[in-house]
């Protein structure tokens, strides 16, 4: 077993000097809060090769999490609407209050520095680029269906070109002030451990999950801190969880009246499903499984997506077409910078970062663990899964597309559908659900 190393003597001499070291209020040496998060949290496993026990504690917490969720979105958009007026706004209140803490702690000022001071020969890395857009890709949420889902519940004649730029303004100031917050911690750290910032810097879960918390534990008042940090990533979790499920469910709602009729009873056994996949991260190598979801889940499969979507737009249905749509709905036409921006800056950015991530694709490894050729292999078939639903999907579509030649099956696919009959009048998709519209 991976756990006898926990119980030859003289570990337990170093739980025995930690413990010491807690009840006596004095600080626990460095090493053993490494071996702690080493084989206590982290626990290096990996679900695919070795063992894993559950954690029960983990389980109940992800279970009240689901429940939340649940019980915000059963009634409709209405409901969740109402809810993310304090899930959207809380975590501003919280790095406010993070951030003036954090540029008066001393050593802040170096961490300030470090951030705002750039290092060219990082942008020569492909890596940061895929990373920049991924990070963009889940903050705004072009690719995983959450906007479409939203905006279909809007006016038809929202000013969505408004919201896109408000919203974009917003989340860019948002990500530069979390870095203030992140930095003036880090620099704390640094001044407080006598390490430069990259020693005490890490990437990934183990920012939010082991430095931040161990800085928030070293200042006056550290529980407050950290019941008001966590409760941040609490809120942040359930909006996340509360967009992607709505794109899922209005999605299928709309295509099944049996599943709109039942709105109750398949959210619930959504979440259900949610909370069973989940319990593959409340393991004692939950960690290196959250890290192989986070790497093979999102990358390729959304950059693959969201171009589809922008060539389909952009040279299927048809810039001209598109803009036609946009001045019926906001009274006037983008401008010139947006159309270069659809038919030629995404298009060429998106494949550059496509290509870039085959060309320049490593095995994955969380800090000093290499995962095996199987995680890796199947990591790969997952995150071209989500892409291959697009050609499957396609050719479903022009198999079942009236026309008794190729030729007029396809040219039926690539009609929109208030062209395909005249029979059918073209009704708005504003105002299908005229009592759930958020606000």
């Amino acid at each position: 077993m991976h756990w006898n190393w926990a119980r030859k003597s003289d570990n337990f001499k170093l739980l025995g000097l930690a413990l010491s070291a807690g009840v006596q209020g004095r600080k626990i040496p460095e090493r053993l809060i490494k071996i702690y998060t080493v084989f206590r949290q982290v626990a290096r496993s990996c679900i695919i090769e070795f063992e894993n026990w559950l954690k029960y504690c983990f389980q109940i917490c992800l279970a009240i999490v689901y429940l939340i969720c649940y019980f915000s979105l059963w009634k409709g958009i209405g409901m969740s609407g109402k809810v993310v007026w304090f899930t959207a706004l809380f975590p501003y209140v919280v790095l406010g209050v993070l951030f003036i803490r954090g540029i008066t702690l001393p050593g802040s000022e170096m961490g300030i520095e470090y951030y705002l001071k750039p290092n060219i020969e990082m942008l020569k890395r492909p890596s940061v680029w895929q990373d920049a857009a991924t990070q963009v890709f889940f903050s705004l949420g072009p690719g995983f269906g959450v906007l479409m889902a939203y905006s279909s519940y809007n006016n038809f004649n929202n000013n969505v070109y408004l919201d896109a730029l408000i919203t974009s303004a917003i989340n860019c100031a948002t990500s530069f002030l979390s870095g203030f917050v992140i930095f003036s911690v880090l620099g704390y750290m640094s001044c407080k451990s006598g390490k430069p910032i990259d020693a005490v810097a890490q990437e990934g879960p183990g920012l939010v999950f082991v430095v931040y918390p161990e800085a928030l534990a070293t200042m006056p008042w550290a529980p407050g801190w950290s019941v008001l940090f966590f409760l941040m990533l609490i809120t942040l979790g359930l909006d996340s969880s509360f967009g992607g499920s709505e794109a899922i469910i209005t999605a299928l709602s709309d295509e099944f009246p049996l599943i709109k009729r039942n709105r109750e009873v398949f959210i619930a056994c959504l979440f259900s499903f949610y909370m069973v996949v989940g319990f593959c991260i409340c393991t004692q190598g939950g960690i290196l499984v959250m890290e192989w979801l986070i790497v093979y889940g999102t990358t390729w499969g959304l950059l693959i997506a969201v171009f589809c979507e922008v060539m389909v737009v952009s040279y299927i249905y048809g810039i001209g077409q598109f803009v036609c749509d946009l001045k019926e709905m906001l009274g006037f036409e983008p401008g010139i910078y947006w159309r270069i921006c659809w038919m030629v800056l995404a298009p060429v950015f998106l494949l550059m970062m496509i290509l870039s991530s085959f060309i320049h694709y490593q095995p994955l490894k969380y800090q000093d663990y290499a995962f095996t050729p199987l995680a890796n292999t199947i990591g790969i078939f997952f995150a071209l899964s989500a892409a291959s639903a697009i050609p499957i999907v396609g050719a479903y579509k022009f198999y079942t597309a009236k026309g008794n030649t190729l030729g007029e099956k396809f040219q039926y696919v690539l009609m929109p559908y208030r062209r395909r009959s005249s029979q059918h009048e073209y009704v708005p998709i504003g105002h299908r659900h005229s009592s759930d519209v958020m606000l």
